[in-house]
């Protein structure tokens, strides 16, 4: 009885005369023969831990080490999908099992920056994209308000009670300390949360092993993590990871066991951790300091095994007996050159393409077959779009992006194409030639049939003139610039060819009536605009990192502004008419922590001085008749308003909010809400000359596999229509 006194009186002046942000570093004494579950409060406990979390998340600020990963992989099932899966391994006929080993230099920068740079490399098997998926796993910060990078909410945020409860599994003793085995449990069934324990310290409170399972994407995973010994410069640090991991996809099924450890070469601490500010220095290249050189990879057994810092199994060392003894023989074997053809053509359809050429640098091409982009939403029915990507970067660091885009629209039975080109041959400044082509969505515009039904009635048959809807062939060609960091100037000229979806007969009712010269000018069968442009986007505060010559734009805290000029010309390459055009934008997205986000959208614009010119062709405010997925506007656009309106005003002035969280509504719906990555909700405002306003709201949910929203909306503040937004974006994240 005395000692439960004892532990009583030292947790009560722990807890009352021990500033915040300072850890107890008294020792407790223990009789091995008592047990202490049902005498020390769990909750005594976490609160502690979680009160010190925050600064303990800070005070590494820096820190460079050697980082060893091995991975066991089992193909345990698979089918005709499994090769149609993007950056998956690549099998050999009638192996399932296959040893994977990688050995890097690996650099951390507070708050959140790992550089990783890959010096050698063995294996049974190639195709590194299943493999390098796993590296989040290993970048963990135990003390972040949430993990592998905000995907999962940690036990140890400042908000975890909420979503997790406790239990005090078992109190561990050593010469020096107690150590508490505390399980969470999440509270509610969600690929947001996570299940496990941790060992907290007594003596610092801090954790030493913290094992936590989940599921992300198809991924189920299970993660054992142990932290440097109490009193070492890497206490806060992992030097050891334990990962399981099983992927499940279409009957196929594959399990990976990793183990990871970490060696370090220097750490730099902050004492001061919970004064944190954030760095005024906007050029971060010295966290980003490590560059891969692929030529200069290792890649054979005999060097591997001497920096190996772990001794292999035998099973690891029957797998490369087993996998050099195929090579050998395949090597002997005459090839089947029907297979080896389509063995290389399946590469070249399903695999990222990466080419060395010493004289001209290096070749990037990315998969010509890609899992689709599938979308439907009230206003533009079903469509479906399909990008190719073609990049070459040169010694220099300039820089050759070619994307084809095509898409098809289902409701509208309208194909679309797209050529865009980027070559940026200034790369410290960012300056870059533009180049864009393709044909895009069907305008609409009833001035042109109004201005002809201003002529007299006997004059022509209206019923064969059909002149409101027209499609749209483009070219632009631009240049911008950085001229100060986050300050970017771009001029260009934009040019549109624009002929009537149905063709129209000017059938002349009395052919006796002799028609006036200004009437036969405004009969055309194509009308064109030739315009140049200027766009000023200023983004203050903005951080950025230089890889080699390439300047490298990473994020602000500040929003984003831009303002647009285009004048349109008459007469030049047989354009049409002539008008100006002014809009200006602002878009801010701030992360709230806790894996939640507030984005919103400012804009207006206006075209002034049009003569002759029918067409309304804002830039910032257009629908897309193609997916366009929901992390590349969220919430940036109406999702129910019908298209003549984006082309039938010469002015708006628009608003929109998001707010984005992966708890929400569907918490407490644990049988429905598991596969739920998080929860937004919507408000979308629009002035134009006949809606004053039309208001949208709307909720959405979104999963690794599709997004889903329900919009509701608002004309003249009266209720118009309710539809949906579902895009299938499998692979596409």
């Amino acid at each position: 009885m005395k000692l439960y006194t004892t532990i009583y009186i030292t947790i009560l002046f722990t807890l009352f005369f021990i500033p915040e942000g300072r850890a107890y570093t008294g020792i407790f004494t223990i009789d091995d023969t008592c047990s202490y579950k049902n005498d020390i409060g769990v909750d005594f406990i976490v609160n502690y831990a979680i009160a010190q979390a925050p600064r303990y998340e800070k005070i590494v600020l820096d820190y460079r080490a050697k980082l060893y990963i091995k991975g066991d992989l089992d193909i345990r099932k698979k089918n005709f999908t499994f090769r149609y899966i993007p950056k998956m391994v690549r099998l050999q006929k009638g192996v399932s099992k296959y040893l994977m080993e990688s050995f890097s230099e690996l650099h951390y920068t507070a708050p959140n920056i790992y550089d990783q740079k890959v010096l050698a490399t063995y294996g049974t098997t190639y195709g590194k994209g299943f493999q390098a998926n796993m590296l989040e796993y290993f970048h963990v910060n135990i003390y972040s308000s949430t993990l592998l990078y905000n995907k999962l909410l940690s036990p140890l945020a400042k908000n975890a009670r909420s979503y997790y409860r406790y239990e005090l599994d078992s109190i561990i003793s050593d010469s020096t300390q107690l150590n508490y085995k505390i399980r969470f449990i999440p509270k509610a069934k969600s690929d947001q949360l996570v299940g496990g324990w941790m060992v907290i310290s007594s003596k610092s409170w801090s954790v030493r092993e913290i094992r936590f399972s989940g599921r992300t994407g198809l991924i189920t995973f299970e993660n054992l993590i142990k932290m440097g010994r109490t009193g070492d410069e890497n206490e806060f640090l992992p030097v050891e990871y334990s990962l399981n991991a099983v992927f499940k996809f279409l009957g196929n099924i594959i399990d990976g066991s990793y183990f990871a450890s970490l060696m370090y070469t220097d750490i730099e601490l902050n004492e001061n951790a919970f004064k944190v500010k954030h760095k005024k220095k906007y050029d971060l290249s010295e966290s980003y300091s490590l560059t891969s050189d692929n030529s200069l990879i290792r890649n054979d057994s005999v060097y591997f095994d001497s920096i190996r810092p772990i001794q292999l199994k035998s099973e690891d060392r029957l797998l490369y007996q087993d996998y050099n003894y195929r090579r050998d023989t395949t090597i002997l074997r005459k090839p089947r050159h029907s297979k080896a053809l389509w063995g290389a053509v399946g590469e070249f359809l399903l695999s990222d393409i990466n080419i060395n050429l010493a004289s001209v640098g290096n070749v990037k091409c990315s998969p010509i077959i890609n899992p689709l982009l599938l979308s439907y939403s009230r206003s533009n029915g079903f469509s479906w779009r399909q990008d190719f990507r073609y990049n070459r970067l040169f010694e220099d660091g300039k820089l050759l992006r070619i994307i084809p885009r095509i898409g098809y629209n289902f409701t509208r039975k309208e194909f679309y194409w797209s050529l865009t080109s980027d070559y940026d041959y200034w790369p410290e400044r960012q300056a870059t030639i533009h180049l864009s082509i393709g044909n895009g969505n069907r305008i609409y515009s009833s001035d042109v049939l109004d201005e002809l039904k201003a002529f007299p009635d006997s004059l022509f048959d209206f019923n064969l003139i059909h002149l409101d809807y027209f499609h749209d062939l483009f070219f632009n060609l631009k240049h911008s610039i950085e001229v100060t960091n986050g300050l970017k100037i771009g001029v260009g000229v934009s040019v549109h060819r624009r002929t009537p979806v149905k063709k129209s007969k000017f059938v002349i009712l009395d052919p006796s009536l002799e028609i006036p010269p200004d009437y036969l000018n405004k009969i055309r069968t194509n009308y064109i605009s030739f315009a140049p442009s200027v766009r000023v986007e200023w983004t203050p505060g903005l951080y950025y990192y230089m890889n080699g010559r390439r300047k490298m734009n990473l994020y602000s805290y500040f929003p984003t502004f831009a303002v647009d000029y285009e004048r349109g010309i008459r007469g030049v390459f047989n354009s049409t008419g002539e008008y100006e055009r002014i809009e200006f934008d602002l878009q801010h997205r701030i992360n709230l922590h806790l894996m939640r986000n507030l984005f919103y959208r400012v804009g207006f614009g206006f075209f002034t001085n049009q003569d002759e010119m029918y067409f309304v062709d804002f830039a910032n405010f257009s629908r897309s008749s193609l997916p366009t997925g929901w992390n590349d506007d969220i919430g940036g656009m109406f999702q129910l308003l019908d298209g003549r309106w984006y082309n039938s005003s010469n002015r708006y002035i628009r608003a929109h909010i998001t707010y984005e969280t992966p708890f929400l509504l569907l918490r407490h719906l644990n049988k429905y809400s598991r596969y739920v990555q998080n929860e937004r909700f919507y408000l979308s405002g629009l002035v134009v000359p006949h809606l004053k306003p039309y208001i949208e709201f709307g909720y959405g949910i979104g999963t690794h596999i599709f997004d889903l929203g329900v919009f509701i909306g608002f004309k003249n503040w009266k209720y118009s229509q309710i539809g949906c937004k579902f895009t299938f974006e499998l692979f596409n994240r």
